[in-house]
Order: C-alpha cells, then structure tokens, then sequence
C-alpha cells in the first residue's frame, strides 16, 4: 500500500493523509465546536451551518471570530468612516502593519500572563491547603487511647 493510498484500513490505525478537508477529512469535533454549533442551530440556523461547515473544514471553533472579522473588514472597509485602509505609501502601510503585529504580540503576551498567573494561583492555593493539612496532622493526636 503508497502512502496516498487511503483506506478504512489507514483510517482505523490513524494514519490518514493531509488532504483539503484536514485530518482524514473528519473535521475538528472538539467540544467547543458542538457546543457553538448547536447554539448556532438553535439561534440562528444559518449560523449553524456556517459552524458546521466550518468545523468539517478542520477549524477549531475560536478561529472563526477572527476570520469573520477580517472577511466583514475586506466587505465593508470602503464604506465605512474611519476604517483602516492601506494608503498608497508604502512605507506608512510597512509601519501600520508592523504596529498591528506588536499589538498581536502584546496580546499573546496578555494571554500567557494570564495563564501563568492562573498557574501561580493554583500552585498557592494548593500550598496553603498543605500547610493547613499539616498542621492539622501535627496537632491530632495519633494515639488511639480513646479507642474501645
């Protein structure tokens, strides 16, 4: 069997190969991706639809806000005051577009602060709880004298 051969067989062992509708063309069933799409069904069945094809594309859920906001942006960014557009001067797009990439860094950056702060919090809260269980095992008496 090649390795573009693809089978049920290739399919059941997880080999699968890369092809245009992701991996082994199964879409990417998270549970974040049901969820909103039955929501989506339920509010709003074309939008449904939109997260069902966008999840049998091999989409994770938390991509589709961004990517509709860049599709809404390409639309409507001629007719709407104020919107940012490329300029004919190069030089002010290259320095435009390399402010836009800072402020993406600066929320990465946010985003893992965030989750080392979460970390940090667990990691105390979980220290304190030793240290009050400790105590505790310090001060009870381990004789059974009481004991029948």
């Amino acid at each position: 069997m090649s390795s573009t051969d693809y089978s049920t067989a290739d399919r059941s062992r997880g080999q699968c190969f890369n092809g245009p509708m992701g991996s082994c063309g199964r879409g990417h069933w998270s549970g974040a991706n049901i969820v909103a799409m039955v929501l989506g069904f339920i509010i709003f069945p074309p939008l449904g639809f939109i997260v069902l094809l966008w999840t049998i594309l091999g989409h994770p859920i938390q991509e589709l806000p961004g990517w509709v906001r860049d599709k809404w942006n390409q639309l409507f960014r001629n007719n709407k005051a104020g919107a940012y557009k490329e300029s004919d001067n190069t030089i002010f797009n290259e320095y435009q577009q390399t402010q836009y990439d800072r402020i993406r860094e600066i929320k990465e950056e946010i985003k893992k602060r965030a989750e080392a702060f979460r970390s940090f919090r667990f990691d105390a809260k979980r220290r304190k709880d030793q240290k009050e269980f400790d105590e505790f095992m310090a001060s009870k008496p381990t004789d059974n004298s009481d004991a029948p």
